[in-house]
């Protein structure tokens, strides 16, 4: 009985989030009003002259987040000023995953001097509606007059365990297309990391 109640929520946890599609080149960017670790809200809006955002969801604990943190942090260092910003969410359920608390992600930011928002997805929403399933997982967002669009999901670049050279940088490359206002020739790659910690649905 205790193996059927066990495989009965694992299957539930996986089919939660296998039901989130995610979201590809071309389809609207959903905004969203998260708190930071600074216990301020940020969403888009929060950056009326941004061009576009970097939006990756990442987290305290997985191994290919880590190796990509300082990638991450270079990456709103060299387009934040170019109108390209980094918006960092946690996807975790602290709940399934101790280490992704709100404390821990305040400790985090301030250890790594984020100059960027490390942003609390209570619920998982903003999570499942961007379909967001690896740590990290990374979306290149523009702005158009018809809103925010999704214009690159996937991959940071062809290193995802940090112990390699980069070849191909994939979000370099489509932000240049972009501020050349030119659409990327790549649009999506395969995300490789941790997978997104949920809490088991009874």
């Amino acid at each position: 009985m205790k193996k059927y109640i066990s495989i009965m929520l694992f299957l539930t946890a996986f089919l939660s989030q296998a039901q989130s599609k995610t979201l590809k080149a071309g389809e609207a960017a959903p905004d969203f009003k998260l708190i930071n670790v600074d216990n301020k809200e940020v969403s888009f809006e929060s950056y009326p002259k941004a061009k576009g955002f970097i939006v990756v969801f990442t987290c305290n604990t997985c191994p290919y987040a880590k190796a990509y943190e300082q990638r991450i942090i270079d990456l709103d260092k060299k387009f934040k000023p170019e109108g390209y910003p980094v918006i960092a969410i946690n996807p975790n359920d602290p709940e399934a995953s101790k280490a992704d608390t709100f404390a821990k992600m305040q400790d985090l930011a301030k250890e790594k001097k984020y100059a960027f928002p490390y942003l609390f997805d209570k619920g998982q929403v903003v999570t499942d509606q961007y379909g967001a399933k690896h740590t990290p997982h990374l979306f290149v967002v523009s702005k158009s007059a018809k809103g925010t669009v999704v214009e690159y999901t996937g991959a940071i670049d062809n290193d995802p365990e940090g112990d390699k050279e980069v070849k191909t940088k994939y979000v370099e490359e489509v932000i240049s297309a972009l501020q050349k206002n030119q659409k990327p020739t790549i649009t999506e790659t395969k995300e490789i990391g941790c997978t997104v910690k949920r809490k088991a649905k009874v």
